[in-house]
């Protein structure tokens, strides 16, 4: 099968949305009235992101996944993507799996596969997507205008929320590199979480024009909150006891009175949880006074948020336990050029 053949046979669909989707030099695409484009661009490397070996049906979901959570951490819906894709070789039964989650999650958002490009080489995957946030008044007049949820808008004072779940994808990826062992259902459940995230789109369309600042968590919670610090200029304080409380539900047992099995340390979690990345989950940040608002949004959603702590004036970013005494920050998110493969 060659490169056109493959393109046509797995890649290609009508586009209603663009003006001119997949067969020219370039896709045209044109934003509704009054918005905005939103552009964002990840890219998925075999043996670094995903195992070699990793389902291809999982991996097609993740690789569009991981770019709408970028969408959902800047309010926009998606609209369209491109796929660039580099294939070892051109097997059909991987391309027809591999094309089967990817437009699986696709249709689920409308949002259309409008070009790209294929080539032969070491598996890699890169995908930009393009969504629409409207033109308009800001939350807060030193942003530009736009409805966008950017990461500058946190001020002292602000409540710091998470959606979902934290730490389950990394709890997968130790005890895939037998690093510890968890029991069978647990790590099937884990690994759903590392294999097919859930972007949260719903809640950040949601959060317009009501979170003050936002990202998605793909390095660790405490990595990409301190990106909303800097770009912000302040500081924050984040109570680790209601933190490690997001971890996996199917090892967190409240029944015990807040007690991890004994397979799994509270040490385990509160790495997992606060530097674990892979969890595509949103950190943002929203004025106190609208709390009502941030759990309307919640339920629209569909989405379970908590608040686990707010922002200060005071640059840095400071760890509490249930108490309010100090807890040593020895959490690194994660880094590419700071980590050796795994």
């Amino acid at each position: 099968m060659g490169e056109f053949e493959l393109i046509r046979r797995f890649f290609t669909r009508p586009t209603p949305r663009a003006v001119l989707g997949v067969g020219d030099d370039c896709a045209l695409l044109k934003p509704g009235e009054g918005m905005q484009m939103a552009i964002s661009t990840d890219m998925l490397v075999a043996g670094r992101h995903f195992f070699p070996d990793a389902d291809p049906r999982s991996l097609g979901h993740k690789a569009l996944a991981v770019n709408l959570s970028d969408l959902a951490a800047c309010g926009a819906r998606p609209v369209a993507f491109t796929l660039a894709l580099s294939l070892p070789t051109a097997d059909v039964h991987w391309c027809q799996a591999f094309s089967e989650g990817l437009l699986a999650l696709a249709d689920a958002h409308g949002c259309e596969l409008i070009g790209g490009d294929t080539t032969q080489g070491p598996l890699n995957i890169c995908i930009t997507v393009f969504g629409e946030v409207p033109i308009g008044a800001p939350l807060r007049t030193s942003q530009p205008a736009t409805q966008a949820i950017l990461r500058s808008g946190a001020q002292a004072g602000d409540d710091i929320y998470v959606s979902g779940t934290l730490g389950d994808a990394r709890l997968a990826l130790e005890a895939l590199q037998c690093r510890m062992t968890l029991p069978e259902e647990v790590l099937h459940l884990a690994r759903q979480r590392l294999e097919q995230p859930t972007p949260r789109v719903g809640l950040g369309l949601a959060l317009r024009g009501i979170a003050s600042a936002a990202a998605d968590i793909s390095d660790g919670l405490l990595g990409d909150l301190g990106h909303i610090l800097q770009r912000s200029g302040v500081g924050a304080t984040l109570d680790t006891s209601i933190a490690i409380t997001l971890i996996a539900v199917c090892v967190y047992s409240t029944r015990a009175g807040g007690q991890f099995d004994s397979y799994f340390s509270t040490q385990v979690a509160l790495q997992c949880v606060l530097s674990g990345g892979d969890d595509y989950e949103l950190v943002f940040t929203a004025p106190a006074d609208a709390r009502a608002a941030v759990q309307a949004a919640s339920l629209a959603s569909g989405t379970a948020v908590t608040r686990v702590g707010q922002i200060d004036a005071a640059p840095g970013l400071r760890l509490i336990d249930a108490h309010g005494a100090p807890v040593a920050n020895i959490f690194a998110s994660f880094d590419h050029f700071a980590h050796r493969p795994g």
